[in-house]
């Protein structure tokens, strides 16, 4: 379910303090629930290498990696440390000197930092420099619901004429196929025998 900007920005998140200059894109409670104890269990099936896209989303997802490639948009100098510094030179000392979490193995992101309720991973290439950041959110009756906000900063008119030409994909296919992989993987490891 999509969510008010307000459900990220009204939290006293630590991403804040690192990209003051980046534009939230997208703010989603993702269909994941549990206790205080189960975010290192959302993180570890959000970086699974079986975390992939199925149907058009995955096809849409491999085309773009292929125009990428074509296109040049991907090239390790278009990414972090070629084109942007990392955001890890913004991070504060107690999060530079932290874990950075896990790193995703099916995804163009590098981890960033972690804490007990939070999780940012970073990725660049030619077009834009975006944040994909994770949160473990109390749901005010004991449990924990997962939210995920999406952060950007276009790179000039490339970054934008490519944001706003891939927005109907992200909101009719993307995101709806995300949701469900991740409802039912969740669901699937709730219900896995211990």
């Amino acid at each position: 379910m999509k969510l008010p900007a307000s459900a990220h920005t009204d939290r006293p998140w630590r991403i804040h303090e690192i990209t003051p200059d980046f534009r939230l894109e997208d703010v989603w409670a993702l269909p994941v629930t549990g206790g205080p104890d189960d975010f290192p269990k959302l993180l570890e099936q959000m970086t699974s290498s079986e975390n992939h896209l199925p149907g058009v989303a995955g096809v849409l997802f491999a085309i773009r990696w292929r125009l990428g490639r074509l296109l040049g948009w991907d090239k390790e100098d278009s990414g972090l440390d070629g084109r942007v510094p990392s955001l890890r030179e913004r991070l504060p000392d107690d999060l530079r000197g932290g874990p950075a979490g896990p790193a995703p193995r099916s995804l163009p992101f590098r981890p960033l930092y972690l804490t007990g309720d939070e999780w940012a991973a970073e990725m660049a290439n030619r077009t834009v420099h975006g944040v994909m950041h994770i949160a473990w959110v109390p749901d005010g009756s004991g449990g924990h619901r997962a939210h995920m906000a999406v952060l950007v900063k276009p790179n000039g008119l490339l970054g934008k004429a490519y944001m706003a030409a891939i927005l109907p994909f992200r909101y009719t296919l993307v995101y709806p196929t995300l949701m469900r992989t991740i409802g039912r993987a969740w669901k699937a490891r709730e219900t896995a025998p211990a």
